[in-house]
C-alpha cells in the first residue's frame, strides 16, 4: 500500500486527542507502520493507557523499541504555552516532525445565547487547539527539508451546519476555513511538499457520541484512519468520509443544499424549515 511520503518508518507523527477515538487509532495505526508517535492530551489515566496502548501495537508490529518511539505529553492544545512546551519536547527528543495531526475536540452543547462558559471551552479546544498546533509547528515543518503533512480534524457539521450544537458547528467551521487557508498558504510556501488535509469524519463511535455500544450506522475510529491514509496517499485535501449509514451521494447532496440556501435566498438552515420539507426531499431524491 502506497502512503503519503510523510508516513514513513522512522519519522514522527504528533497527534492531538491522542487518549481515545480517532486520535488513539491513529496512533496506534501509525506506530504499527513504523513511525514514532507522540499523543497529546490531558494528563491521566488516559493518556498513560492510550501510551501503552500504541507501544504494544508498535511492537506487534515489529517497530524497533517501542518504549522510547512512543511518548504521551500532557497538552491542554487551548493553552498556547502547552502546545509549545509539545513541540519542544518533540523536537528535543525526535528532530522534525513529519505529521501534525489536530484532533483534540469536545462537544458540549452551546445555543447561540446560553453556555457561555461552554462557549469558551469548546472554542478553545476544537479552534484554538488547531490554530495552536499549526502556529507551533508549521514553521519548522516548512523550513525542514522534508516531506510533512498537517492533518486537522473538522466535521460535516462545520458544513451544513445542523441545529442542536451552534458552538461545535461554528468551530468547526473554523476548522474548515483555517485548514482551506493553510492549504493554500503551504502552496505558497518554500517548501511545497508539507501538504495540509481536512479530515471529514462521518458517524464515528468515539468518546463523543455518548453511546455505550457502535451503533450500526457508525464506523469505527480504525475505518476513519485507514481511509484517510488512503485519501492522503491520494493526495485529497477533503477528506470525506462516509459511514455505514450515508455515502459520499447523499453527503454531496445535502452540502450542495446548504449552499444553495445563499445561492437561492432561502431560510437560514432550510432544510430543517417546515416550507422546505417537501423540496428538500426532491432534492436527495434526484
Amino acid at each position: 500500500m502506497q502512503h503519503h511520503p510523510a508516513i514513513a518508518p522512522g519519522r514522527t507523527a504528533v497527534v492531538t486527542g491522542g487518549a481515545s477515538g480517532i486520535g488513539l487509532a491513529a496512533g496506534k495505526r501509525l506506530a504499527g507502520l513504523g513511525m514514532n508517535v507522540v499523543l497529546a492530551d490531558l494528563g491521566g489515566d488516559r493518556l498513560d493507557a492510550a501510551r501503552s496502548a500504541v507501544a504494544e501495537a508498535a511492537a506487534a508490529a515489529g517497530a524497533v523499541d517501542p518504549s522510547v518511539s512512543v511518548r504521551a505529553v500532557p497538552t491542554d492544545v487551548g493553552r498556547m504555552d502547552d502546545v509549545r512546551a509539545l513541540r519542544d519536547a518533540v523536537h528535543a527528543a525526535f528532530g522534525d516532525v513529519a505529521l501534525l495531526m489536530n484532533n483534540a475536540a469536545i462537544s458540549p452543547v452551546g445555543k447561540p445565547w446560553e453556555d457561555y462558559g461552554n462557549w469558551q471551552r469548546l472554542l478553545a479546544t476544537n479552534l484554538w487547539g488547531v490554530i495552536n498546533g499549526v502556529q507551533a509547528f508549521a514553521p519548522a515543518m516548512v523550513a525542514a527539508d522534508h516531506p510533512a503533512a498537517i492533518v486537522n480534524t473538522g466535521s460535516k457539521q462545520g458544513i451544513t451546519t445542523p441545529p442542536g450544537n451552534a458552538a461545535y458547528n461554528v468551530s468547526k467551521a473554523g476548522v474548515k476555513a483555517f485548514t482551506e487557508a493553510t492549504a493554500y498558504e503551504l502552496r505558497q510556501a518554500r517548501n511545497p511538499a508539507v501538504t495540509a488535509h481536512l479530515l471529514i469524519p462521518g458517524f464515528t463511535y468515539t468518546g463523543l457520541t455518548g453511546a455505550p455500544e457502535k451503533p450500526a450506522a457508525a464506523w469505527t475510529a480504525e475505518q476513519v484512519v485507514d481511509f484517510m491514509l488512503d485519501a492522503m496517499a491520494s493526495g485529497d485535501f477533503y477528506i470525506l468520509c462516509p459511514d455505514n449509514d450515508v455515502d459520499r451521494a447523499t453527503d454531496e447532496k445535502r452540502m450542495a443544499w446548504a449552499i444553495g440556501d445563499i445561492i437561492e435566498n432561502r431560510p437560514a438552515l432550510s432544510r430543517w424549515h417546515p416550507d422546505f420539507e417537501d423540496a428538500f426531499a426532491r432534492h436527495m431524491a434526484e
